[in-house]
């Protein structure tokens, strides 16, 4: 059974004539006829009762004009829903990232959901590590990274350079600096996130490479808790600038620069490279992506 075929028998039963719904449908009376005879042989029954003098439909002939109407109305339905999503005025759009490239999404999310305020925005906080295979999977639709996946299967493209910057309280003794050595840094106390990032191992090697003991005595599991141990002066630590910058700006941190270490963070909007975007998801693109 075809759903044209419901169609023209719905219209056939609404006009109570072969002519006219054949003038509606653009189509002529043979092939109207033609139509509802293969309906009925596909549904084994009679529809239409053709010995009657008006149009008239048999009971199983009002039976399927009821179930036709629904689909009629389902159609529409589905063209509504459809539409809507192309006017990106309703719809799902589900992003990965970390803790920090969440932070990065907050100014990005007000202004999508300002102009698309129908749309449901699902940031879910993932391993940096596991987003380019949940992206892959079909799991998420895009994805924030702080490294270039380097997979023929995604698409990888720069939105935002960051920085680490180094940060300590404003009681430390080194706040009343603007530029300090990385040799001068031997005896400080490091409060490391312990989590495995690119920027951690790039700040091991820096060290490494200038002789210079790295003191990690404290690991702890957010940035959040990093943040909040530099602000009470119990250590110092490298964090993404975009994490620290509006306690840098009211005072609750000193960023104090290394001059043999400059690490930018670049910010990468990740997507599918073989799968099509939503139409929400294409709207977020062109909206953080310009």
């Amino acid at each position: 059974m075809e759903l044209h075929s419901l169609k023209v028998f719905l219209t056939v039963a609404q006009e109570k004539s072969f002519s006219r719904a054949a003038q509606k449908l653009l189509r002529t009376q043979p092939a109207i006829s033609l139509s509802i005879q293969r309906l009925e042989a596909d549904l084994g029954e009679r529809l239409i009762d053709r010995l009657s003098k008006d149009l008239a439909l048999t009971d199983a002939g009002q039976i399927v004009y009821e179930f036709a109407r629904r689909f009629d109305n389902l159609q529409s339905d589905l063209e509504n829903a459809l539409a809507e999503l192309r006017d990106k005025s309703s719809g799902r759009l589900a992003i990965g990232a970390n803790e920090s490239s969440t932070l990065y999404l907050l100014e990005h999310i007000e202004r999508f959901r300002a102009k698309f305020p129908k749309i449901r925005v699902q940031v879910r906080r993932s391993q940096s590590s596991r987003i380019p295979a949940a992206l892959i999977d079909g799991e998420l639709e895009l994805g924030i990274l702080t490294y270039d996946p380097e997979d023929d299967r995604l698409v990888s493209k720069v939105i935002y350079t960051d920085h680490l910057s180094f940060v300590v309280s404003p009681k430390h003794p080194l706040a009343s600096r603007t530029e300090v050595s990385i040799t001068e840094l031997g005896s400080e106390t490091f409060i490391a996130h312990n989590v495995v990032s690119p920027y951690r191992g790039l700040v091991l090697k820096a060290f490494q490479e200038h002789k210079v003991p790295l003191k990690m005595d404290l690991e702890m599991p957010t940035i959040e808790a990093i943040r909040k141990m530099v602000e009470r002066n119990d250590g110092v630590a490298f964090l993404p600038r975009m994490c620290v910058e509006d306690e840098i700006r009211i005072g609750l941190l000193h960023e104090i620069t290394v001059k043999e270490m400059h690490m930018e963070r670049k910010i990468r909007l990740v997507y599918p490279a073989r799968r099509a975007l939503s139409h929400a998801a294409q709207a977020f693109l062109e909206l953080v992506g310009g």
